[in-house]
């Protein structure tokens, strides 16, 4: 028995004609709102609050950004807006780098590496041997 498998499952289905449930909902909220200023307002305070709410909501409907929806986006900028943003840098041991080579297990330069890297079992502290120590483990990797 053969079975048919949905292709496209993040696609919203149209609801109303060209239109998503959700482009509906912000088209027709914008519309809403801005009629309901229209009637209640001076027309200079709606052409000012009118026109950015018409903005906006047409850009929640119909922009993407990276492929996403815009009110995506709009929620990323208002948590980090919101968010404290105080960064501190604390350096947690005097290893510059130290990483084991990529690569299958039994390579013989892995093994060379590793007998190195124990013979130095207490790291040196001037600047020569460290830039020897990145010299050689820049010619042992693969590329």
């Amino acid at each position: 028995m053969r079975f048919e498998v949905p292709q496209f499952i993040e696609v919203e289905d149209k609801i109303f004609g060209p239109l998503t449930w959700r482009q509906f909902l912000y088209i027709g909220g914008g519309v809403g709102m801005a009629v309901v200023m229209f009637f209640t307002m001076p027309f200079f305070v709606f052409v000012i609050l009118g026109i950015p709410l018409a903005l906006l909501s047409g850009a929640l409907a119909f922009y993407p950004v990276n492929n996403r929806p815009f009110s995506f986006f709009l929620e990323a900028i208002l948590n980090y807006i919101k968010k404290q943003r105080l960064y501190l840098w604390r350096q947690n041991q005097d290893v510059v780098h130290k990483q084991r080579p990529t690569g299958p297990a039994n390579n013989y330069s892995s093994q060379i590496y590793m007998s190195q890297l124990a013979a130095t079992s207490k790291p040196k502290k001037d600047i020569s041997s460290l830039a020897r120590k990145l010299e050689l483990q820049a010619l042992q990797k693969p590329e």
